[in-house]
């Protein structure tokens, strides 16, 4: 069974001008147009083809061999190319754009703006739609997540206390502005970590690894740019956090550390303007 707004590996059945058609089990015969056709494959009848299956602007099943930029089921940051009265048409990668209604919006957006949505099938529609309102899809499951475990991170809005994201297309987790060493914004992708999980179910974030392993990593980084660098480096603990965080994707606090346990072990020397070996 072809699942619509997935990647389904399906057979050739036959062919046509306009392209090929292929198996969909109860969703029937469903058409890969000449111009989806993957360019470098053969698409010969018995072939078995990786495509995505979606609906075209006349509601008809169809395929592409494109991977679009977000699946149902998924989260993405997607751009707006159009807007009317019915909603906002997001460019997913495909030859037809994916509505956002104007009841899933969340904040107003113009032509040109980004928004991170999720992906899912309208069930009296059957076509695949975009919303803004992310809650209802997330924090269904329990979080089994350790202090200091490495998660992907979706960044998708600021709030007053820093950056909420999506932890591994599931959670919600909050970016303390302590914690933002680096520039942030809605739609960028991150590796994270695991920093707090309270007891009201709230997960804090850090950018940077826990501990012991954040130590040891740092200093091994630093040390190798030390080699990199005939033994000196332009940064110390009294350069800007932004100079640090450019190199080493670090907190200023956390490199502090790090040269310090460099410098109490005999290893480097501290200056005015930067570090050496010695």
């Amino acid at each position: 069974m072809a699942l619509i707004g997935d990647m389904n590996t399906l057979q050739v059945i036959r062919q046509a001008d306009f392209g090929v058609y292929l198996d969909g089990g109860p969703q029937g015969d469903i058409l890969l147009p000449r111009r989806e056709m993957p360019k470098d494959e053969p698409c010969e009848d018995e072939d078995w083809l990786n495509v995505f299956v979606y609906l075209d602007s006349e509601d008809r099943i169809i395929a592409t061999s494109r991977t679009p930029k977000i699946k149902v089921g998924e989260f993405a940051s997607l751009k707006v190319v159009d807007i009317n009265r019915v909603g906002l048409f997001l460019d997913w990668g495909l030859n037809k754009d994916l509505l956002l209604p104007h009841s899933e919006e969340k904040r107003p957006l113009q032509v040109g703006d980004y928004c991170v949505v999720y992906a899912y099938v309208d069930q009296r529609t059957q076509r695949i739609t975009a919303t803004a309102r992310l809650d209802r899809y997330l924090d269904l499951t329990p979080a089994n997540y350790t202090v200091g475990e490495e998660v992907d991170l979706l960044i998708v809005e600021p709030t007053d206390l820093g950056f909420k994201a999506i932890i591994n297309g599931k959670h919600w987790g909050l970016i303390h502005k302590n914690e933002a060493f680096k520039f942030l914004r809605g739609g960028m992708q991150e590796r994270g970590y695991i920093r707090e999980i309270r007891e009201d179910g709230l997960i804090n974030l850090s950018l940077q690894p826990q501990g012991q392993a954040l130590r040891d990593s740092l200093s091994e980084a630093i040390l190798a740019k030390l080699d990199e660098n005939n033994g000196r480096l332009p940064l110390s603990d009294k350069s800007p956090a932004s100079e640090i965080a450019d190199m080493f994707g670090v907190s200023k606090g956390n490199f502090k550390k790090a040269i310090g346990g460099l410098y109490k072990h005999g290893v480097i020397r501290i200056l005015p303007d930067g570090i050496e070996l010695v």
